[in-house]
């Protein structure tokens, strides 16, 4: 299991997405707009780690390692959205500044995960079923009893290139306010 990303609900995202990449060199890799059925909007904003480009561009990765094992900082996605929306609301429940809304960890199986986990108490979820787009399959747990985190899986397939529109929309609805 890697860390895949961490997923901010901000007051204003474009500050937040500035600070990402001024403080920690994050790069921009996808900006776009759900809209709800309802008629509010969620914008987003998927971030990389400055390791990334390092890889890709030839640079000395040695520095990029933990415990003998590759590894590359997790993605950052960060949203926010109108008052009246999923994004908004919870914003809103958070004294209007937001945070942390929950960490995602790459499985192989989503399906056998949510499996184990069920069995083993660990978390209820917020759909019976894990979300897919093609070469993605994502889920959400309600907050653990033990950390008040929101966990997301997700099974990245070979050609998976950052997130799916439509399982963001769906993964955002099913959370709700929580």
């Amino acid at each position: 299991m890697r860390l895949d990303h961490i997923a901010y609900r901000v007051a204003n995202r474009l500050r937040t997405v500035q600070f990402f990449k001024n403080a920690f060199d994050y790069n921009v890799v996808e900006e776009f707009q759900i809209d709800f059925d309802d008629g509010s909007v969620a914008n987003c904003f998927a971030l990389e780690p400055p390791e990334a480009h390092r890889i890709t561009a030839g640079y000395d990765t040695s520095k990029i390692k933990t415990y003998g094992n590759y590894h590359l900082a997790p993605e950052i996605f960060v949203s926010d959205g109108t008052p009246d929306s999923v994004v908004g609301q919870w914003v809103a429940a958070r004294g209007g500044v937001g945070g942390i809304h929950h960490m995602a960890y790459e499985v192989e199986s989503v399906e056998a995960t949510m499996k184990e986990w069920k069995e083993k108490g660990y978390a209820e979820f917020t759909t019976e079923q894990p979300l897919s787009c093609p070469d993605l399959i994502q889920c959400f747990t309600k907050p653990s009893e033990l950390t008040g985190v929101i966990y997301e899986f997700i099974q990245r397939g070979k050609n998976s290139k950052g997130f799916c529109k439509d399982n963001v929309k769906d993964l955002m609805e099913s959370t709700g306010k929580l």
